[in-house]
């Protein structure tokens, strides 16, 4: 059983999510066709630059939060590559009321082209309110504006929350700041590692540890609607596959499987799982239905097929197999049924994983000595490498798509880095000991 001080339960949060209109004059707008964006479809875009002046505070008791908010906002639009924030210290203007219209010019002369103004008050009940107005400086108009209540120990999801807003409004896709990742925590000599399995934001902050590892744990694996996971967890008997509800801390045994060589997978609509299992040298995919807990068969050849993942739609599997005589990507139907090879570059490629946008599969590929992580289309076109070094493993994407997170193994041990799917924007992620096999959450909100 988990202790209950590791039962991570959602906190509420109201948001009020009008548009923050106010008394506010009429701006004129940019000119037809000129609407900011950020342009993010080419290989090596070139970040905005944006000013983020610290949120006004309602009282001296919010000074604290107000710079922890923006400290995090600005930190989330740097680490996507795709903005740059200005140095405060460059700043002409002091937002003293973000009720009232930025001047402009004084934005302008330091190459702003976004201004995010906001404030933080406490309400008479204790809770927290949160405003913020997203500017383009050259158009002279606001773009968005919204405002939340919440409780003041929600301060960073608050942060992550606008920082999507602003992400989804410059960019034109949803953002994915407001997530979590789930991995395995590891710490202890390497021939005698403790595994356990920990939580936390996509920054890297707020770790809590979901086990307490007497027991090995191993790849574990976000359901893509809802805020429950699968792992596997090798005791004394033989190794047994848990769904735990992140939000109640409670785990059940979804059934014993001796010999399983890859952690089992959610579908798309979190009602099956899917997986392999070993019998004699070869291995063969399996689904189950999680709520008559029926277990059906998808392949029956004599190779090793492991690493089953879902497409978004539901509709087709990717999995690796060796029934080419190398590790290889195939695609197939859900339901089973002729499978099609689409990995065809140098070397082997295992640990495919849908994007949840359904545009790419991502892999781990292994030549010549080397482990990269790369991506191809579902119909095996366009393959490229991202990442390369001596053990890249186990990529998993952010929830819109944009973002993968991998580990890779050097020096003391494995350690978690981000990485576009451009290629570009390589980041280590920090985690309080080494890290492995990250999964990515939907999103909260």
């Amino acid at each position: 059983m988990i202790n209950d001080q590791f039962h991570f339960n959602r906190r509420s949060l109201l948001l009020g999510a009008g548009a923050l209109a106010g008394a506010l004059p009429i701006l004129m707008p940019r000119k037809a066709g000129a609407a900011l964006r950020v342009e993010i479809t080419q290989g090596n875009p070139q970040p905005m630059p944006i000013a983020l002046p610290e949120f006004v505070a309602g009282s001296p008791g919010e000074a604290e939060i107000v710079r922890t908010v923006t400290s995090i906002i600005s930190n989330n639009l740097q680490r996507s590559g795709l903005f740059a924030p200005i140095n405060p210290a460059a700043f002409t203007e002091k937002i003293t009321n973000s009720d009232s219209v930025p001047r402009f010019p004084d934005w302008r002369v330091i190459n702003a082209q976004a201004l995010v103004t906001g404030r933080m008050t406490r309400q008479g009940d204790g809770r927290l309110k949160a405003e913020f107005r997203l500017w383009d400086v050259f158009a002279g108009q606001q773009l968005d504006g919204k405002q939340y209540f919440t409780t003041t120990d929600n301060a960073r999801r608050i942060a992550h929350i606008i920082s999507d807003a602003i992400y989804q409004t410059l960019t034109g896709e949803k953002g994915y700041f407001d997530s979590r990742v789930v991995y395995i925590d590891e710490t202890g000599p390497k021939d005698r590692r403790i595994k356990r399995l920990a939580i936390m934001d996509q920054d890297g902050a707020g770790t809590r540890y979901l086990t307490r590892g007497e027991d090995l744990v191993l790849t574990p694996r976000f359901n893509p609607s809802t805020q429950e996971i699968t792992y596997m967890s090798y005791g004394q008997a033989d190794p047994r596959v848990y769904l735990l509800n992140i939000e109640t801390g409670q785990r059940e045994i979804v059934g014993n499987f001796p010999g399983m060589t890859f952690a089992p997978r959610f579908s798309s609509d979190g009602q099956r799982i899917i997986m392999s299992l070993q019998q004699g040298s070869n291995s063969n995919l399996f689904v189950m239905d999680l709520r008559s807990k029926q277990t059906t068969r998808l392949t029956d050849t004599p190779a090793i097929d492991t690493g089953p993942c879902y497409s978004p739609d539901g509709k087709y599997i990717c999995f690796e197999s060796d029934r080419g005589g190398s590790q290889q990507i195939y695609v197939m139907p859900a339901t089973g049924g002729p499978a099609q090879r689409i990995s065809f570059g140098e070397g082997n490629h295992s640990t495919p994983v849908w994007s949840p946008r359904g545009d790419f599969i991502a892999f781990t590929g292994q030549s010549r000595g080397q482990f990269s992580i790369g991506v191809l289309k579902p119909d095996g076109s366009g393959e490229r490498q991202l990442t390369a070094g001596f053990h890249n493993e186990g990529p998993t994407f952010a929830p819109n798509g944009r973002v993968m997170m991998f580990f890779r193994e050097q020096g003391p041990g494995p350690s978690l880095y981000t990485i576009d799917v451009t290629g570009r924007n390589e980041q280590k992620v920090p985690t309080p000991s080494l890290a492995s096999d990250p999964a990515w959450s939907p999103l909260l909100s």
